[in-house]
């Protein structure tokens, strides 16, 4: 997630605010937007979220220009507070068996001093979803003193570094697993109030379960990023998947609503 104090999606590292009709955007300035990773490859869009190769930037350039032709004729759904993301015509979600031991370990030589803070505020974020919903995170402690995305045994982890692009990233259930890593920066334990590093996982982890944006909905009137999702609930401007910056209303700390909530349960139920 990033912070900024601007009502414009270029911020977040992805697609514009402009009232130009925002397909006459080239791949290559569609692209240049997002945040790129050279040691990785891999690309950070919508402020937080992970696009793990070329070709998958140009696969929602394409997503997008084909929700931007849906909107224009009319086709665009704006009746359906959580949606989550699809991969074609499929849910991105976890099945019953991997939602229930959602394993991940957390690099204790990443934190260094910051590691204790870091365990405090997983705990804390992730109870407030096993509350919602019928998954289960599980820290594997003993894979903190080599905890990377090459460590066995776990659906994922966790790493802090220094970026100033977003003050934490995740993924998406159908992320592979070299990819699915939440990072945080370092930035993310200084003063980011209203927010919380508790706040700001709780909006990561929701990622991590298939949600996306509350904001990409028609509703929202700005930070429009595709239509590839389902609705699981109504509109919900207070969302913890909601930016505040993208016309929200949860003016505090970032916490699961009760439509949040109610989403959890339809999904993992």
């Amino acid at each position: 997630m990033k912070k900024i104090t601007v009502g414009c999606l270029f911020a977040l590292g992805m697609l514009g605010c402009s009232t130009e009709d925002p397909n006459t955007l080239s791949y290559e300035e569609f692209r240049d937007q997002a945040a790129f990773d050279a040691e990785t490859g891999t690309y950070t869009v919508n402020g937080d979220e992970l696009v793990e190769n070329e070709a998958a930037m140009q696969a929602m350039y394409q997503r997008f220009l084909a929700s931007v032709e849906a909107a224009k004729t009319g086709l665009q759904s704006i009746d359906q507070s959580l949606i989550v993301n699809r991969v074609g015509s499929a849910d991105d979600k976890w099945a019953a068996g991997t939602a229930a031991n959602l394993t991940y370990c957390i690099s204790s030589s990443s934190f260094g001093t910051r590691y204790s803070a870091m365990v405090t505020a997983m705990n804390n974020a992730t109870a407030a979803w096993e509350a919602a919903g019928r998954v289960n995170f599980v820290h594997v402690t003993s894979a903190d003193g080599s905890c990377n995305n090459r460590t066995s045994g776990v659906v994922f982890n966790i790493r802090q570094v220094s970026t100033t692009q977003y003050l934490a990233r995740a993924f998406f259930p159908s992320t592979s697993r070299r990819s699915r890593e939440i990072l945080v920066s370092s930035s993310s334990f200084g003063n980011i109030a209203p927010w919380t590093l508790t706040g700001i996982l709780r909006h990561e982890l929701g990622h991590t379960i298939g949600f996306r944006h509350e904001h990409t909905r028609p509703e929202s009137g700005t930070c429009f990023e595709d239509n590839n999702w389902r609705a699981l609930t109504a509109y919900d401007s207070s969302s913890v998947m909601h930016y505040p910056q993208c016309n929200g209303t949860q003016n505090g700390d970032l916490v699961l609503t009760s439509a949040d909530q109610a989403g959890a349960r339809a999904l993992y139920p």
